[in-house]
């Protein structure tokens, strides 16, 4: 190939690229935009401190709950996609608006294993601290929430029924 038809054929990708990246902006995934705290929600189910509450909210609630509190970037597809795709797969994880949906052993267990992740340094995510930089929880926030999630799941466990 000749250099003038590289060059139409690199022209002509970057005009298909282009007018794919225009078009997809139409389409915008269901936001994950409900601020109505039900009963199911762990803060109405369990004493939740006020310290937790807002740890909850600072590092966790994003992803974890029916109400996410979207950045600017949403808008710009294919990064709105991809953030409803992550959400998506958080509150598969544990889902802290619909805690109360869960069997008593399956909120304890879930407790658990967010324990673990924080305590673990996975929770939050690096790539989500990478852009919410207050969402980072500090030393003696982590120690909190572990002790809170640890006595609870233990509390929850004692409650109703299951072994340890």
């Amino acid at each position: 190939m000749d250099g003038k038809k590289i060059k139409l054929l690199t022209n002509r990708f970057l005009v298909v690229l282009f007018v794919a990246l225009v078009l997809v902006q139409i389409y915008h995934p269901a936001k994950n935009n409900n601020p109505l705290v039900t009963n199911d929600d762990i803060t109405k189910l369990y004493s939740t401190p006020d310290t937790i509450s807002n740890i909850l909210h600072k590092a966790c609630y994003d992803c974890h709950s029916n109400n996410t509190t979207y950045p600017w970037y949403n808008n710009i597809q294919p990064i709105g996609f991809w953030l409803n795709d992550h959400i998506e797969e958080g509150k598969h994880h544990v889902n802290f608006s619909e805690f109360g949906k869960y069997t008593a052993q399956r909120q304890a267990r879930k407790l658990k294993k967010c324990a673990g992740e924080v305590e673990e340094g996975e929770m939050p995510m690096d790539s989500y601290l990478w852009i919410h930089k207050n969402a980072g929880l500090t030393a003696r926030e982590k120690e909190i929430f572990l002790l809170w999630a640890k006595d609870l799941s233990q509390k929850i466990s004692t409650t109703s029924g299951e072994k340890s």
